[in-house]
């Protein structure tokens, strides 16, 4: 099958891929890079990443899938106490602070779960954190004065 000018810059991006992580030396890159340019077909190009941990492209059929290769990674899943921790922090103001430990203790969870198998929340996890600290915080700060106000009088 004849190489498209995507085709040429997909197996040109592996090759770059392959140069940055030590596996190619510069000589060689140039070499492959000026073949990538210059092949016809994808069988060519394929030949080019063969060695290379992104490659090979392999031979698309009129009607095939896109190789693998060049598809994006998929979205890592959010991690659902991350998703609850900012709910939680999120409902501290409309709850009156009730939600607070929950988001702190939900957000301390998630963190731990994302860092352990790599799911994705971590944002969401930290906000659900910070909101409920604050809310903590406040109602503490809160409580001192009305304390200071009472032992005043």
């Amino acid at each position: 099958m004849l190489a498209s000018h995507a085709d040429r810059e997909r197996a040109v991006d592996v090759l770059r891929a392959g140069y940055g992580e030590g596996r190619l030396e510069k000589p060689e890159f140039d070499r492959r890079v000026a073949r990538a340019y210059a092949a016809r077909t994808v069988g060519e190009l394929a030949l080019l990443v063969a060695d290379l941990p992104s490659g090979p492209v392999p031979q698309q059929t009129a009607m095939g899938p896109v190789p693998g290769t060049f598809l994006p990674a998929p979205p890592r899943p959010t991690n659902g106490k991350a998703v609850g921790a900012v709910v939680c922090g999120g409902l501290t103001l409309i709850t009156g602070g009730i939600t607070a430990i929950p988001a702190i203790v939900l957000g301390h969870s998630a963190r731990a779960e994302i860092r352990r198998t790599g799911e994705g929340g971590d944002g969401l996890a930290m906000t659900g954190l910070v909101l409920g600290w604050v809310s903590v915080v406040g109602w503490v700060l809160l409580m001192a004065a009305l304390l200071l106000v009472v032992m005043a009088h």
